[in-house]
């Protein structure tokens, strides 16, 4: 279907009358209902362009017009006569002026504290250089207390000309005496300053932690790089932590931004404080999206126990899920573990964070008390320490435990991936940025089996689409457009487009893809009826357009339980 401005001009008008005004009445006599119906319809959304999610899995795209809902729920989703044979005295009947609808997107894999904590803090996200960099801190040191520590987060030295990563010194000078610290966008490095690191007792003598590196320059001295979590919790532990309300302020900032690209589920690893800020949102009817908050793996047993038992599993609003573990750090770091040295950089093969016997036996633990696990691993070499561990621990396909990233993975395990029923979770977007020097990090020959979405597939892996937000921007219509191309976003560079899915398969990642790497395949990831109306109202149909217009594609509407929490720049309450 073509974009009509006209049509969707309109539709935004009335949409948003509707949604400020308890959105329309009925007007006209019910359609008789079948006779084995004894409910009307709470809403009626008609004359659309409406992908229910049916057989995208084989390949296959359905529409319907229209789709009746009660008590959030979808009840019948086909012809306008169908859906309005539901309709009640009191059923709002909404036209939808042939908008392009479709089911909500899950997100797999979120980092939902962090993304408000850099909202809070300062942001060095999208800094082009090390100077822009510098600017943004020194604005934030002008005028802040001289107790108050800086922080904050996101920057990428590989968007910078020279690519070099910044020192110590040159965080210096522009933070006035604060101490100081700032994480790499993936979360896997941070530069701290002097005053920092003297307060964490960081010297030249300083032993490097375990799974952690402190970079040091050509004197010996430290530079300021603190690479993994290990090293950077030398210094951020000395870091007052974020009050409640500072939390939940960052917290809602980050599940705004969600919402407003179509997020209505969202697989996230935020502290355990955080999840209890969520808790307290859904108690008092603000939470706008689903959350499924992963636990930490490395966490002691009855913790972890006692925090699952802490919160009502059949929840479907907000509810505890997978323990995350992390086997490396990342391919922009050159943290990740792999089994071969870096092709730029000979004498490094990366960080891994476990010894295997160790990994083995916490795993094996873990499984036999039911919990589904997900290991993060960007490395050829994490991925199959995270496999070994699985299959130490008896893992079969009823459990999905998940592997987060995969990004190099050695092809002689993706069947491995297949024998115990692996989820492979991936950020395509992930490529839009790693593409730049991906290659020249790996070799010719790693980076052809890198970014296998297609690959996982064909093997009959599960695979499931999120964002890493905020490593990436949250909109998942980055993801769709760099796994049915491989291009970047000026669509000038590929990537091995052999590797390509379809849109069919980009979408079913996205949604029914990503609801079974959470148990929740059988009520949430399609429009059909006996499931959530999790549904998204969007500008244009992705399915149909040139791959670079998906870019470019507009939030009109999100619903969460049949609940408008987004529309047009709009957020609404919440989704109860």
């Amino acid at each position: 279907m073509k974009n009509k401005p006209v049509q969707h001009i309109k539709f935004v008008a009335t949409f948003v009358i509707a949604s400020c005004a308890a959105l329309l009445s009925a007007q006209s006599a019910p359609i008789a209902r079948p006779a084995n119906v004894l409910y009307y319809a709470d809403a009626i959304y008609y004359n659309g362009h409406v992908l229910t999610g049916e057989n995208l899995v084989d390949g296959q795209i359905r529409f319907v017009s229209a789709l009746a809902l009660r008590d959030g729920q979808i009840v019948a989703a086909g012809s306008d006569a169908v859906a309005m044979a539901l309709a009640g005295p009191a059923t709002r009947k909404i036209d939808l002026n042939h908008a392009f609808v479709m089911p909500g997107f899950n997100d797999a894999h979120v980092h939902l504290g962090h993304a408000g904590m850099i909202k809070l803090q300062v942001d060095l996200t999208g800094s082009t250089s090390l100077a822009e960099m510098k600017r943004r801190i020194q604005l934030a040191a002008t005028g802040a207390p001289k107790a108050r520590w800086l922080t904050g987060g996101g920057w990428d030295h590989t968007l910078w000309t020279d690519k070099t990563l910044p020192t110590r010194a040159e965080i210096d000078m522009v933070t006035a005496g604060h101490r100081a610290i700032f994480t790499r966008i993936d979360g896997h490095i941070a530069i701290a300053n002097s005053a920092a690191l003297a307060a964490a007792g960081i010297t030249r003598a300083t032993a490097d932690p375990a799974g952690g590196k402190i970079d040091h320059d050509a004197q010996g001295e430290p530079t300021g790089i603190l690479r993994e979590s290990s090293a950077m919790a030398l210094v951020k532990r000395l870091i007052p932590p974020p009050t409640e309300a500072e939390r939940r302020r960052g917290l809602e900032l980050a599940m705004a931004d969600a919402v407003s690209h179509g997020l209505t589920s969202a697989q996230d690893n935020s502290d355990w404080e955080d999840f209890l800020v969520v808790e307290k949102m859904e108690n008092e009817g603000k939470l706008p999206l689903r959350v499924t908050e992963w636990l930490a793996f490395d966490a002691p047993l009855d913790v972890l126990k006692q925090q699952r038992a802490a919160h009502d599993p059949s929840d479907h609003l907000l509810h505890t899920g997978m323990l995350k573990g992390f086997m490396d750090g990342s391919l922009g770091s050159k943290t990740a573990a792999m089994k071969l040295p870096y092709a730029d950089d000979p004498g490094n093969s990366g960080l891994a964070r476990y010894e295997q016997a160790k990994l083995n036996a916490m795993t094996k633990e873990r499984t036999q008390e039911g919990f589904q696990i997900g290991f993060h691993a960007i490395g050829d070499r994490a991925a199959a320490m995270a496999l070994d561990a699985y299959a130490a621990a008896g893992v079969n396909a009823s459990l999905r435990d998940r592997i987060e990233h995969a990004q190099v993975v050695d092809p002689d395990d993706i069947p491995r991936f297949k024998s115990m029923g692996i989820v492979a979770s991936m950020q395509p977007n992930h490529l839009l940025t790693d593409m730049r020097w991906a290659e020249s990090r790996l070799g010719a020959e790693r980076a052809k089996y890198s970014y296998a979405w297609s690959a996982f597939l064909k093997a009959g892996v599960p695979l499931a689409f999120g964002t890493d937000y905020p490593v990436e921007p949250v909109t998942p219509f980055r993801g769709v457009y760099a796994a049915i191309t491989r291009k970047d976003e000026a669509g000038r560079q590929s990537f091995y487009p052999d590797s390509a899915l379809t849109i069919a398969q980009a979408l079913y990642a996205y949604t029914q893809g990503a609801a079974y790497a959470e148990f929740s395949e059988t009520w949430k990831g399609k429009l059909s009826p006996g499931y959530a109306a999790d549904f998204v109202i969007l500008d244009r149909d992705i399915t149909t357009i040139p791959p670079a217009d998906i870019l470019k594609t507009k939030v009109i509407g999100t619903f969460v339980g049949g609940r408008q929490v987004y529309v047009g720049g709009i957020k609404a309450a919440s989704a109860r």
